[in-house]
């Protein structure tokens, strides 16, 4: 993404290094820095849209950073990258004021997808994810008005439902992952809000059978493509 800067502080130089020619290759303009203490100085010097920031980090951890970087600017989006997957790292990291959240490994379109993500909630991207309404074969989707139409039929929606069909149509015939369905809205991608979203895309595939050439499909293990 032009003109978006990226603060990317990863001890682990080949992961660091990798990280980093894949978000350029993205277009993200992206700093790179080995350590908290290198991130922290680099962030007073330049302006940033948003970080990345490992949490186990010489001289200054990926918390603390987070920490003193909200001091400066409260409104920064935050991503944190971590080998730990324990519950008690995760409930610090948003206590914090996380963002995202992200257990190595990872995939590198999984990161895109969530910085994207992150940047849509937060202003860093504009125009280009602003549309409201979507062509589904016959019907149309207002997500403003919330209605599913078919000709002269409207179907009205629920917030949940509108909320998640337009991510599905803002990600049409690419996989939209679970946790960041979850995490966008609901803001927590635990086992109730998880079977809770399983019964809104059951929902929503009852609204658009009506469209044979419209499918809402489980990709296993990851989450669900709409197919247009």
């Amino acid at each position: 993404m032009e003109n978006i800067k990226i603060l990317l502080a990863e001890d682990d130089a080949n992961l660091g290094l990798l990280l980093k020619e894949y978000l350029v290759a993205k277009n993200y303009n992206t700093t790179l820095c080995e350590d908290g203490d290198k991130a922290y100085d680099e962030f007073l010097k330049n302006p940033y849209d948003i970080c990345i920031f490992d949490i186990m980090m010489p001289h200054r951890d990926g918390f603390t950073l987070a920490k003193d970087i909200r001091l400066i600017n409260s409104e920064m989006p935050i991503i944190f990258l971590t080998a730990k997957s324990m519950k008690e790292d995760v409930l610090e990291g948003f206590k914090i004021g996380a963002d995202d959240y992200m257990t190595k490994p990872f995939s590198m379109e999984e990161l895109l997808v969530r910085i994207e993500a992150v940047l849509r909630r937060t202003g860093g991207i504009g125009s280009e994810n602003t549309q409201e309404e979507f062509k589904l074969g016959r019907l149309i989707f207002d997500s403003k008005k919330q209605f599913l139409k078919d000709g002269e039929t409207s179907i009205k929606l629920t917030t949940k439902e509108s909320e998640l069909l337009k991510l599905l149509c803002n990600n049409a015939n690419k996989v939209l992952e679970r946790n960041l369905a979850l995490r966008t809205i609901w803001s927590d991608d635990n086992y109730f809000n998880a079977r809770s979203m399983d019964v809104y895309i059951t929902k929503l595939r009852k609204h658009l059978k009506s469209e044979p050439d419209i499918e809402i499909i489980n990709v296993h293990g990851r989450g669900y493509k709409l197919i247009m």
